[in-house]
This record gives C-alpha cells, sequence and structure tokens, in this order.
C-alpha cells in the first residue's frame, strides 16, 4: 500500500463517557432546515508525554474521553516511532481504548530499528465514532526534521476522512503545520490546503461540509493563515491552548465551512495530559 493511501481503520463499538460541554443537543429543527449535531476537538497528543514530558498514555485516553467527542482530530502521532513511546501505536491503540475508527496519515514513515520490526512512523489522525467511508494522505509542502539539508517539498502528512453522519457526508481534515518561526512553509502549506479543500467541493458539484482540525503553530491574526479565513470560519473557543500550563497563545483550531456547518459552542478543556491542550467544539450540520 502506498504512503500516500497509508491508512489504519479500526472498528469497534464502545461508548464514551463526560464531558467537556453541555451535552450534545440532538437534531434540531430550525426554522425549516434540520441541523445535524456534532462534536469535534483537536489535540496535539505530544507522542503520548504530559506537560512533564512524561509518556502515560492512560492520561490521554481520559482526557480525550471526557470530551465526549464524535470526531477528533490527532496531531504529534507516534506509531512504533521509538523509545520515547515504548515503540507503541499510538493511533491504533487510541481508536482500541475509545471505542473509535481511526485513520492514521504518517508525516514520515521510515525503516524499522531492527530487521522484521513495524516501520516507524509519526504524524496525524482523525478519530472517529462515525463510519469513515475513504481516506487519504495528502502532499503539502514540508521543510523535513528527518534530512539534514532540508529544502521545502511535497510531503504526506495531511489526513483527510469522509465520514458519513447520519446520513450526511463530511469531510474531515487532520494537519500540522510548520513550526518555525519564519513563515514562508506555513504559508505554502496554507495554499496547498485551501487548494485541496477547494477540490473536494468541485468534485462534489455541491457544497460540502469540511472541518478542518489541527495545531497550525501560528495566532489566528497571523498573516500566513489569513487566506484560510475566507472560506472557513475560525471557531474562538475562548482561551489560549499552548503552552498547557499557564497558556499564553492559540495555535490549535477547529475551522469550519462557512455555507454548510454552524457552530453552537467551543471551549478549551484544561488538562497537563500533553504540552497543548485540546479544543473541542459543538457544531451543527446543514442538511
Amino acid at each position: 500500500m502506498s504512503l500516500r493511501r497509508r491508512t489504519v481503520e479500526v472498528l469497534l463499538a464502545a461508548g464514551l463517557l463526560g464531558t467537556a460541554l453541555a451535552p450534545p443537543a440532538s437534531a434540531a429543527g430550525h426554522g425549516r432546515e434540520r441541523l445535524v449535531p456534532l462534536r469535534v476537538a483537536t489535540y496535539n497528543i505530544h507522542a503520548g508525554a504530559g506537560m512533564d514530558n512524561v509518556f502515560d498514555l492512560g492520561r490521554q485516553v481520559a482526557e480525550l474521553r471526557s470530551l465526549d467527542a464524535d470526531v477528533i482530530g490527532l496531531q504529534e502521532v507516534d506509531v512504533h516511532w521509538g523509545a520515547r513511546s515504548e515503540w507503541r501505536d499510538l493511533a491504533g491503540e487510541l481508536g482500541r481504548r475509545l471505542g473509535m475508527r481511526v485513520s492514521f496519515a504518517p508525516i514520515y514513515s521510515l525503516d524499522p530499528a531492527t530487521a522484521g520490526a513495524p516501520r516507524r512512523e509519526f504524524g496525524v489522525a482523525v478519530l472517529s465514532r462515525y463510519g469513515i467511508v475513504s481516506a487519504e494522505n495528502h502532499d503539502i509542502t514540508r521543510l523535513s526534521t528527518q534530512d539534514p539539508n532540508p529544502v521545502p517539498a511535497p510531503a504526506p502528512g495531511f489526513g483527510e476522512v469522509v465520514l458519513r453522519v447520519k446520513g450526511l457526508p463530511v469531510h474531515v481534515y487532520a494537519t500540522h503545520l510548520d513550526y518555525r518561526g519564519d513563515p514562508s512553509v506555513r504559508t505554502a502549506q496554507v495554499a496547498d490546503t485551501r487548494r485541496i479543500m477547494a477540490e473536494d467541493q468541485k468534485e462534489e458539484r455541491r457544497p460540502v461540509r469540511q472541518i478542518l482540525l489541527g495545531d497550525f503553530n501560528a495566532a489566528p491574526t497571523a498573516p500566513e493563515l489569513a487566506p484560510l479565513w475566507e472560506n472557513l470560519t475560525d471557531i474562538e473557543p475562548g482561551g489560549p491552548t499552548f503552552p498547557a500550563q499557564d497558556p499564553v497563545q492559540r495555535i490549535d483550531y477547529v475551522a469550519v465551512s462557512k455555507d454548510t456547518v454552524r457552530v453552537r459552542d467551543a471551549a478549551v478543556a484544561e488538562t497537563l495530559a500533553s504540552d497543548h491542550r485540546p479544543v473541542v467544539a459543538d457544531l451543527l450540520l446543514r442538511r
């Protein structure tokens, strides 16, 4: 299977407990328009380590469960990557422990450290209570952290899944933009993101429900992010997300297509289970 199509799907049926916001709404009618509720979240899991840099996936499982989200975008996900995460498949394990389907999109896929071992992979993932109709790992511009002399070039790690939510197709994207102070790579990544999302709109030949989840490594007012807000609503969660302890900036985002998704509520969860805080949002999908 090619890296572009590399995806892991785990199909389990287990309930979730707890809530970060008010309980998810049932399907509601607004005038003549019926809206379908969906709770989503984004969380940079720091390869399973907390603010204390101690690997403890159990803490993150508890935090994710408490969000009671239907769909979760994850960043900094190790899959057999190394000793820091005990060589475990964090994407698959989180899916199993939370009873959710999972699609993993590696940014890096390296040869194993020892012959016969699984490939060492690191990337983003989407967890979903709803069925995953399709999944793709798109290329966007990246400046590799694994190459000693990197140059900006197309590389995988922009994950997309199409979900079926109570009969409605929903495109969900998980991303992790460049962290460097120079915004040039992020500028290119934003252009790539808009192109990919626009192509999905064109292929559907009708308005598409789109949800972008990720760590953008930039403030909402950053010039390089401005093109995103032409077509997407940046959901304000009411607080900063990084660092998890005494956060000072919001770099973690839930953004949705303006014409097909409405926003009910959003919040930042207070936790030290990672070096980021998660963002959770209650949405309404237009039929």
